[in-house]
């Protein structure tokens, strides 16, 4: 415990109090178990994953060297409905796909089982990404179920307006 503090000494505050909130995570799975209020197959499933999050974290912060980690997910193959309405295979996942324009496959790791890492899109890459699929839409002809052309209906921001003093 205390080697794993003084790792964390080589990151910036928000990837430290990550890294603590992972910690504090495990400090409750363990005093569940051991109040037996969870069985011994659910506490080892969520150790494992707050081990595979932290890997994917301290990866993610080695290899950035910057101070910020998304919002990470991680999910057993079994799980993938948790996440997804229309689950994707994990065999077909390539690291930095964005699926579902909601989340962004970081990879595998393995903790005793396997867990895929998923980054969850802030509100700007999705927006983003909106931006990108409506453009190519736009971009091809726009033709109705009829055959003839059909009108591009784009939404227009509204900006109240501000209060006089």
């Amino acid at each position: 415990m205390a080697q794993s503090r003084a790792d964390e000494e080589e990151f910036g505050p928000v990837v430290r109090a990550y890294l603590g909130y992972l910690r504090d995570e495990q400090e409750v799975v363990d005093d569940r178990v051991s109040r037996r209020e969870v069985s011994a197959s659910y506490y080892r499933r969520n150790s494992n994953r707050i081990k595979a999050l932290r890997q994917m974290a301290l990866r993610i912060a080695r290899g950035s060297q910057n101070d910020y980690l998304p919002e990470l997910e991680a999910v057993a193959p079994d799980e993938f409905k948790i996440l997804f309405e229309k689950p994707p295979q994990p065999a077909s996942l390539h690291v930095g796909e964005v699926v579902h324009k909601t989340f962004r496959f970081l990879g595998a790791v393995r903790s005793a089982e396997v867990f895929y890492i998923f980054a969850r899109l802030d509100p700007y890459e999705q927006a983003d990404l909106n931006e990108k699929s409506f453009g190519s839409k736009a971009a091809e002809p726009a033709t109705s179920s009829e055959g003839g052309p059909k009108a591009l209906i784009r939404t227009r921001r509204v900006v109240p307006p501000s209060p006089n003093p």
